[in-house]
């Protein structure tokens, strides 16, 4: 079976800026990369979406961060709720059928 081919962030940049520069069509680009016409059309999308991000403070950035970080301990927290309720109802229903 084909192994995906992995690229980098750097090489997918300097595709798409190339692609925007309209120094080379797509096709070419395409052809010269072997890649598809919906791949670098994904890869422009996200490009182009996340343009505005650049130009973000560091103080934004460090707010989204700690925010991300915040979230991430809560799902651990509940993760870890759930699997000790998850065995406290094992353990009670097993204590039941014994009686």
């Amino acid at each position: 079976m084909n192994e995906r081919r992995k690229f980098t962030p750097e090489f997918k940049a300097r595709v798409v800026l190339e692609a925007l520069s309209g120094a080379k069509s797509n096709a070419e680009l395409c052809r010269e990369h072997g890649l598809k016409p919906q791949l670098l059309s994904d890869w422009k999308g996200v490009f182009l979406e996340r343009a505005a991000t650049v130009f973000q403070s560091d103080e934004q950035r460090s707010e989204e961060a700690a925010r991300i970080a915040e979230l991430e301990r809560l799902a651990g927290r509940l993760s870890l709720e759930n699997e000790i309720l998850k065995k406290g109802s094992r353990f009670l229903t097993s204590q039941r059928g014994r009686k």
